[in-house]
């Protein structure tokens, strides 16, 4: 049976700048379950990233400052311990895969000796008994010949080597709980396939925990339990893959979906593009901090900020409209980039090889 792992509740990050402290993470709670992959998703500066560094307390090194919230894990809150202690329970119970694993892995030391640091740092082995899990960890992390990789530096395995190493080095110690960054991210496609199947085999295997934190609501749906929908630092939308790719209920959510390039539609076609930018976290609007971008906003939204209020067997969303967004009773155009329509256009998903897209239907 499935318990709670990771729990975070109320979690606010600010960074200071010189007009004040800017909220990077505002109020984001968020519950990991054993083996669950949770995926948050959200565009570049919605909070994403702040929230997994915050959780390993590494956004403290970064100039973060945790403003409030708890973060519980197996029935501890990290937030309470200090550096040292949290030096105990990083590589050993909690891991990160971070986003640029050229950046991650250091220059100067072989891949081997840098997963074996890791196992030596927390398990009380010999310097051999750690070489060889090293090793061991570079083939199941599908590296060729690891004896002779696990001897070569950084700058000379590809970027997709470098993302497996970074792998290997999270799991090494069999975490309960692996955070993913954008793991993705600089890899081309055939290379980013092949590492999501590695995330997959190696959390079977271990019974890991994985929160994936992406932009790209195609990973999402190949690789999520629940998805957690972010913007301008809070969570608009969460619930199952199933809740958010065959009835979304937020306006935000809808557009990511509409952004999937799909296989239908005649050759030549504008992509569906959300107008607009995310705000920027030192002037927030007003009320519903995406109403500014929203085809369906009304004054309500202008001057009100919408809870994230729980809907139908566990969704959650913050919007004023949200059901009648999910069935087409609102006013705008979900279809295209006209917000001044004022047809009442329902949302549906249309599935495509792999993916899935949003397709409007106009009543």
């Amino acid at each position: 049976m499935a318990r709670t792992l990771l729990e975070i509740k109320d979690l606010s990050t600010g960074f200071i700048t010189e007009g004040g402290i800017v909220k990077a993470v505002d109020g984001v709670s968020l519950t990991v379950e054993t083996g669950q992959t949770v995926c948050v998703v959200g565009e570049s500066g919605s909070g994403k990233s702040v929230t997994s560094l915050t959780v390993m307390r590494l956004s403290e090194y970064d100039g973060g400052q945790i403003l409030g919230g708890e973060v519980w894990f197996q029935g501890e809150n990290l937030l309470t311990k200090s550096q040292k202690e949290m030096r105990r329970i990083r590589g050993k119970r909690i891991s990160m895969i971070f986003q640029e694993p050229m950046n991650a892995l250091n220059p100067v030391f072989t891949v081997g000796d840098q997963i074996a640091e890791v196992v030596r740092m927390h398990e009380r082995v010999t310097r051999d008994a750690a070489w060889a899990r090293a090793v061991e960890m570079l083939r199941l992390v599908g590296i060729p010949e690891p004896v002779l990789r696990a001897r070569q530096y950084p700058h000379e395995l590809s970027g997709g080597m470098c993302q497996r190493v970074v792998i290997a080095m999270a799991l090494v110690c069999h975490p309960e709980l692996v955070i993913a960054d954008e793991p993705t991210t600089a890899l081309d496609v055939t290379v980013q396939a092949q590492i999501l199947d590695l995330l997959r085999d190696l959390q079977q295997k271990f019974g890991t925990a994985i929160m994936l934190i992406t932009h790209d609501m195609g990973v999402a749906a190949e690789m999520a339990d629940r998805i957690a929908v972010m913007y301008a630092g809070i969570i608009v939308e969460e619930g199952t893959v199933e809740q958010i790719f065959e009835r979304p209920h937020h306006p935000y959510t809808i557009g990511l979906l509409k952004s999937i390039p799909g296989f239908e539609g005649e050759r030549g076609t504008e992509l569906y593009t959300i107008r607009g930018n995310i705000p920027n976290l030192a002037r927030l609007p007003s009320g519903c901090r995406f109403h500014p971008r929203c085809p369906f906003a009304t004054d309500r939204c202008r001057q009100e900020s919408p809870p994230l209020r729980k809907l139908d067997e566990g969704r959650k969303v913050a919007c004023w409209y949200a059901e009648d967004v999910a069935a087409g009773r609102v006013t705008g155009a979900v279809t295209g980039m006209d917000v001044e329509s004022t047809e009442a256009v329902p949302a549906e998903l249309s599935p495509g090889d792999g993916q899935t897209a949003v397709r409007g239907a106009a009543k």
